[in-house]
Parts: C-alpha cells; sequence; structure tokens
C-alpha cells in the first residue's frame, strides 16, 4: 500500500458550547475556537499507526472549506500526515458535494486506501464515506472498530447491532471509523514546528468541476429547551407515583 488519503473536516471544538447565529440561519463560529472533526482525527491517527508498521509509504490528508482549515491540515500533519491538500470554498458543503470533491482528489491521487471519519459532529450526517465509496465503485466498511493487512487484503472489523463483524476486501477500499478504533496521540511541540514546513496544496473549489449549490434549506435553528431542574423526593414509594403519574411506567 502507497497511499493513504485522509478527508478531515473542521468543526466547533467539542469544549466549546454551540451558539445561534441572532437570525436563527445557523450556529455563530465568529470568535470560536475550531478543531479536526474528533473521527476525522482518529482517521488520521489509525493511517499514522499503519504507516508506522511499514503498511504505508504517504499521507495525505485534504479538506474542503475556507482558509481557516488550514489549521486543521497543520494539525493532521503534526500528528505524522506527509502533505495536505485544501479545497478552499466559502460556501457551505453538503455531504454528496463532500464525496464528489474527494472523488475529484482521489482520481488525481490514486489512493490505495481512503479511510475517513464516519460522521462530523456538527451534522451528524454519516453519509459522505458511503456516497464516496459508491462514485468511485470501491467495497468499504463503515463504524470500523479495528483494521488489520494480511498481503493485499484489507480485514475490517466493525460494529453492528448484534456486535461485531469482520469483513475482507481487497485495496482500493473506502473505511469510516469508529470511536473505538484507536485514542488519536497528541502532537509534540517538534512535530508541530516540522508541520509547518510540510507542503500544503491550495486548489480552488471552481477547478474542481463539481456543483456545490446547496440542495437542502435550513428554515431555522433555535436552542433547545432548558431542561428543568431536578427535585428530591421521599423515597422509593414517591418516586414511582412520580412515575407514573408522568406516565414513565
Amino acid at each position: 500500500m502507497k497511499k493513504i488519503l485522509v478527508p478531515i473536516k473542521m468543526v466547533l471544538d467539542a469544549n466549546m458550547r454551540p451558539r445561534v447565529k441572532t437570525d436563527g440561519s445557523g450556529i455563530d463560529l465568529s470568535g470560536m475556537k475550531l478543531s479536526i472533526n474528533p473521527f476525522c482525527e482518529i482517521a488520521v491517527e489509525e493511517a499514522v499507526r499503519l504507516k508506522e508498521k511499514g503498511l504505508a509509504e504517504e499521507i495525505i490528508v485534504i479538506s474542503i472549506g475556507t482558509a481557516k482549515a488550514q489549521d486543521v491540515l497543520r494539525q493532521a500533519m503534526a500528528m505524522g500526515a506527509d502533505r495536505a491538500r485544501l479545497i478552499e470554498t466559502d460556501q457551505p458543503i453538503e455531504p454528496l458535494t463532500a464525496a464528489k470533491l474527494i472523488r475529484f482528489v482521489a482520481e488525481e491521487e490514486k489512493p490505495d486506501l481512503i479511510i475517513l471519519g464516519k460522521q462530523a459532529v456538527d451534522d451528524d450526517c454519516n453519509q459522505t464515506g458511503q456516497m464516496l465509496a459508491a462514485l468511485l465503485d470501491w467495497p468499504q466498511a463503515t463504524f470500523a472498530s479495528a483494521l488489520k493487512m494480511e498481503a493485499d487484503t484489507l480485514h475490517v472489523t466493525r460494529e453492528v447491532d448484534g456486535g461485531h463483524q469482520t469483513l475482507a476486501m481487497p485495496l482500493p477500499a473506502v473505511v469510516t471509523t469508529d470511536l473505538r478504533l484507536n485514542e488519536p496521540r497528541h502532537c509534540s511541540l517538534p512535530n508541530i514546528m516540522k508541520a509547518r514546513k510540510k507542503a500544503l496544496d491550495i486548489t480552488p473549489v471552481s477547478v474542481c468541476g463539481v456543483n456545490i449549490e446547496t440542495r437542502l434549506n435550513v428554515l431555522n435553528v433555535k436552542s433547545p429547551e432548558p431542561r428543568k431542574p431536578g427535585r428530591r423526593v421521599a423515597d422509593a414509594n414517591e418516586l414511582v407515583t412520580e412515575l407514573r403519574t408522568a406516565g414513565v411506567i
């Protein structure tokens, strides 16, 4: 296996509290900390581990978004990716559009494996990996909790409703990562400095030949209703009575 392509997405940092725009059109990201989507970070870590085992020669990370996305690409390179590509656009990108843009890069780079997070924590769509595999006509394994290479065959253990399932597939293939696949490493200062010197190619979305027009219209975004405060009950009997009154039991 020579190349691994890892698409990553920049999202609101998990430690930040989302803030809705005053006009209700979406989430206000101004002045907020942005980071790599946690599932994407797991994908980068797994690619780096495969390379450290001698199973890959080069790792390319790609992101789609504004110039600010260079920050998360540099972070991925500090983790161990060799170079990065940014498809630059200010427009919101839907899963199918993202899959088509990743396919554009894949056709240029010709990777042996594409590994990406199963979903992004901002929209929770869980669609891009599956759409990408269909567009490329490659085998796919979703919700991966373990990866193993044997000869030219990739063995993927994935989490399903009934437990675990292991699939064997030839390369090239698409794999989406689950939380239990690994624990991403922390970036050391020397690696952060080295990442600044690694290649980062910027491609305007206009040259990709992909229609990025949105197909979904957001009607309104609002914060969830605040939770009502709880109260103490005297004993188990009172608790059961309250639950019955509320129709819970």
